[in-house]
């Protein structure tokens, strides 16, 4: 799908196609920005969304998120990325530090841990997590919030595929 094409779709459809990828309400809101230049912004446009949401907002997002350790107990949509990681050959004691680490994480912080596992192996994502388990709730939104971003930006680049360049005209600049 090519940023033109995403920018035709009407705004039931927008939705159908993205909210797989980010919040509903972050979708609808979205969708009323078109047109857009290039899958890149669509992704900013998401992401100045998501960032003035209020502490509460950005919580229940992350409180929506995956549980980590289920996805490498499970496997998931990301199987792909947690083999690249490393995650499908965890020993049983690996596996038991990454739960371990993780359920305090979770009771510290009352969201799953979140980490965009691109670039990442088992081994930076157990450091991350351990630096992470320590910092203060504002400090660790604001860390996960960026993790979801970078996961948001990864899957867009996945459906915008084919990028062509918008042409904007006089009328789409002053309605942004």
């Amino acid at each position: 799908m090519t940023i033109h094409e995403v920018n035709e779709l009407s705004k039931k459809d927008f939705i159908l196609t993205f909210s797989w990828i980010f919040e509903e309400n972050i979708v609808e809101q979205v969708s009323e920005l078109r047109p857009f230049p290039s899958f890149q912004f669509l992704h900013l446009a998401m992401k100045k969304i998501v960032k003035k949401s209020s502490l509460e907002q950005k919580v229940a997002l992350l409180q929506a998120t995956p549980d980590f350790v289920e996805m490498i107990t499970l496997g998931s949509s990301q199987k792909s990325s947690l083999k690249q990681a490393g995650f499908r050959s965890l020993s049983s004691r690996e596996y038991k530090k990454f739960v371990a680490l993780n359920n305090k994480y979770v009771k510290k912080f009352g969201f799953p841990f979140v980490i965009s596992l691109r670039g990442h192996n088992k081994e930076s994502v157990y450091d991350s997590l351990k630096k992470r388990v320590k910092q203060t709730e504002i400090e660790e939104v604001t860390t996960s919030i960026e993790e979801v971003l970078r996961i948001y930006f990864h899957r867009l680049r996945e459906v915008i595929q084919n990028e062509e360049s918008y042409q904007f005209t006089q009328f789409d600049r002053q309605s942004m």
